[in-house]
């Protein structure tokens, strides 16, 4: 780790709009840079384009009753319209839509389906995440390698094993140490618990499938706080499963809750909301930027930051977007572009695969309460081995439930007295995959040349699709879970296509990927541009490739790590 570093490193401390640190925006991985860069000491703006969202406070539907909504929890039909793309996100409804960025707010142009999912308010998506928080191993990191799609990771698991600690220590990750090559184990809480048909299953699938493990999720929740999180004012999750609403205890991570607050404290942050970044300044002669350009989203009016070193967070797309947006003589084609890749090789994960199925057993058994987690299958598909006729493989979400469905016979006074007996049915069990897609140079994001947004900032034009390597992987997905499923003694077995698109899960990922050769990557090991220095991307654009495992953990890892590398330049002027 670094020392404390004391401000300002190129002496323009009493310079106006000058800082040690800007950090574009504050959801996964910019609270995380917030709070690396100013614990060390830097003066750091923090620039956000949406609202301001206070921890607790503005949550407004957080302890509301379903009673307490207009519309029980839908949204009406010009609402839905209004918000086209973000309602088709599996979290939106009445109590999380203001949550969401309307169509207005974040205009893009399709080239191919996508549905792009922001969050533009401090705290960006972390308010709506879904809270899995899964390492990488080594088999995820060198898979580009092994079967030559995109190229080789710069690092590997042993680069980001301390800085996985790391974070897990400071947001609380629930789990098991399971033991598992493929999903290396971490610094856990007390894990949630499987019901009684969950640990069937897992059983039955140790006895057939001995290469196919069953175990408990791992989730960013608080099951048991340590000193840590009460320190940052956290408490244990309630398990009331309104995640989406914002969580007023603290209990699961997000940057409201958590980094944010904590590089508030050290009295070392600025945080200007409504700003959008139009594009990053260059400095020819010095090879290195000098600072932002910012767009006041109320008023219009430009204003121009400056720092020493800048960290991109402002997730995968609209990174590539003020990349791209950043041109100056030196760089035509977008900051660092020299290559032409830029915007190219996006990837994201495949939430199109469902298997639905009931279980007769364990008549006398039901659940109780709620959990929000579920159990999981980490990839088993083309581990050690190429074994099929697609690439990469999926992991897959499982859980089991026991619905209780009242007598809805007769009429009058009796259906009402028949609506208070339930009487539970058969155990209905869910598999649910996350296909990992393949990084291609056809799979792009790039600028319109003739329509710009309501801040003249181009518009971002997206050609992402599914391709044949994806629907051989669904077609396996179905046929291995519906033999799996055959065998646990699960009937009523269904195979369910969600027809969901590229992007509505939050998981974009790639055009500004790391590598070793400047000639086919933009950053280097330590997420830099190769071709300035001071700029540090570690959101979802760094991705060389996607996994299989939810990225979240990953971005926060990649992060503290290149921020604690900025800090370490700056003081041996490397920077």
């Amino acid at each position: 780790m670094a020392h404390l570093i004391t401000s300002n490193l190129r002496g323009n401390a009493d310079l106006p709009n000058h800082f040690d640190a800007i950090v574009v925006g504050s959801g996964m991985s910019g609270g995380w840079a917030a709070k690396e860069l100013t614990g060390k000491g830097l003066r750091t703006l923090l620039l956000e384009r949406g609202r301001d969202v206070k921890h607790v406070t503005d949550y407004p539907t957080a302890t509301l009753n379903p009673w307490d909504f207009d519309h029980r929890g839908q949204v009406p039909l010009e609402t839905r319209q209004a918000y086209s793309v973000a309602s088709r996100n599996y979290a939106f409804y009445e109590g999380s839509k203001h949550f969401y960025a309307s169509d207005a707010e974040n205009p893009y142009l399709q080239d191919k389906p996508f549905d792009w999912i922001q969050g533009n308010q401090v705290g960006g998506r972390s308010l709506l995440w879904g809270r899995q928080t899964q390492r990488w191993s080594d088999f995820d990191f060198t898979g580009p390698a092994r079967d030559g799609f995109a190229i080789d990771w710069p690092i590997r698991y042993a680069d980001l094993a301390p800085w996985y600690s790391y974070v897990e220590r400071f947001i609380g990750v629930s789990g098991n140490r399971d033991g598992l090559a493929t999903l290396p184990d971490g610094e856990f809480l007390p894990a949630h618990q499987m019901n009684c048909v969950e640990k069937y299953f897992q059983k039955q699938m140790s006895q057939h499938y001995p290469t196919r493990p069953v175990i408990m999720g791992r989730a960013a929740h608080l099951t048991q706080p340590s000193a840590i999180h009460t320190q940052q004012g956290r408490a244990q999750c309630q398990h009331r499963t309104l995640c989406e609403r914002g969580c007023p205890y603290g209990g699961y991570y997000s940057s409201n809750s958590s980094t944010l607050p904590w590089a508030m404290k050290t009295g070392k942050l600025t945080l200007q909301t409504d700003a959008v970044v139009h594009s990053i300044l260059y400095d020819a002669a010095k090879q290195r930027a000098t600072g932002v350009r910012v767009v006041d989203r109320q008023t219009g009016s430009m204003t121009e930051y400056f720092a020493d070193v800048l960290f991109l967070n402002a997730s995968a797309l609209s990174t590539n977007r003020i990349l791209l947006n950043s041109t100056s003589d030196r760089f035509p084609n977008g900051l660092g572009n020299d290559n032409g890749l830029l915007g190219k090789f996006m990837a994201f994960h495949s939430y199109r695969g469902r298997m639905s199925a009931q279980y007769d057993g364990f008549a006398d058994s039901t659940t109780w309460g709620r959990r929000p987690n579920s159990s999981y299958l980490p990839r088993f598909r083309n581990v050690h081995r190429q074994e099929t006729d697609f690439l990469r493989g999926y992991a897959t979400a499982f859980s089991a439930g026991r619905p209780s469905q009242p007598d809805r016979n007769g009429f009058g006074a009796e259906l009402k007295d028949r609506l208070t007996q339930y009487t539970p049915g058969p155990w209905s069990v869910m598999a649910s995959m996350m296909g990992e897609t393949i990084p291609k140079e056809h799979s792009t994001v790039r600028l319109d040349p003739m329509q710009n947004d309501a801040w003249g900032i181009p518009l971002l034009r997206v050609s992402v699709a599914y391709d044949e390597n994806d629907a051989k992987m669904l077609r396996d997905f179905f046929e291995q879970f519906s033999e799996m499923f055959e065998r646990a003694g699960f009937t009523a077995r269904k195979p369910i296509d969600t027809g969901r698109l590229p992007g509505s899960e939050n998981h974009e990922m790639g055009g500004v990927r790391m590598g070793r050769d400047p000639k086919t990557s933009l950053l280097n090991s330590w997420n830099q541009l190769h071709h300035c220095k001071n700029v540090f991307v570690t959101d979802g654009a760094c991705m060389t490739s996607t996994s299989t495992q939810n990225p979240s953990l990953t971005y926060m890892a990649l992060t503290a790590r290149a921020a604690n590398y900025a800090v370490r330049q700056l003081k041996a002027r490397q920077l």
